[in-house]
């Protein structure tokens, strides 16, 4: 990693620590993103999009042990599926543990989870040490961004920090599946 990059990871990183809410490249769109453990944040990241809480949101990480902390386990044919999806553009609904914030679960008893197969999303969770949230930067019902020029006018008020990358090739979000029933929610 280069040292610009590397510099830049270190500042969302810290704007993470503080509390803050970022922006960072995706496999298909430019995320928002913050500690996921943070009510404070989660609520200015759903300020930002007008997003309601009673949604859910998705957290991604770069490893399913990172996962972990939110999750209830899965039969092993569901965990068998799920594995070998990852790390990729696949999230899964997921039970719960009682522990999980209802600002990250909204009105459900599952939670949207990622293993990213993007590098620097990936990187970010990696050197953060635990998962983050991500949604897409845009506003409700608007096109989420795919470009840094794009994202500053996707957005009324901009995060606190912008982790400047190429999004990865995918032209569509992630799928979504029902880990339980392996039920597709979205996508492909």
């Amino acid at each position: 990693m280069s040292y610009y990059s590397s510099h830049r990871l270190r500042l969302a990183i810290r704007t993470l620590r503080q509390g803050g809410v970022i922006a960072y490249p995706t496999e298909a769109v430019y995320g928002l993103g913050c500690d996921p453990w943070n009510a404070a944040a989660v609520q200015r990241l759903l300020a930002l999009k007008n997003r309601s809480v009673r949604k859910g949101l998705i957290v991604i990480a770069a490893e399913i042990a990172q996962l972990t902390p939110f999750l209830r386990q899965l039969a092993d044919a569901q965990d068998a599926e799920m594995l070998a999806s990852w790390p990729g553009p696949h999230t899964w609904l997921l039970p719960v543990r009682a522990t999980t914030p209802r600002w990250l679960t909204g009105d459900f008893e599952t939670l949207a989870v990622r293993v990213t197969a993007h590098p620097l999303a990936a990187a970010l969770c990696r050197h953060y040490g635990g998962a983050i949230v991500s949604t897409s930067a845009n506003r409700a019902q608007r096109r989420p961004a795919r470009t840094a020029l794009q994202l500053r006018r996707a957005l009324g008020q901009q995060p606190d920090y912008c982790l400047i990358g190429q999004c990865g090739s995918s032209r569509q979000p992630s799928t979504i599946r029902d880990g339980r029933s392996g039920q597709l929610v979205r996508g492909a």
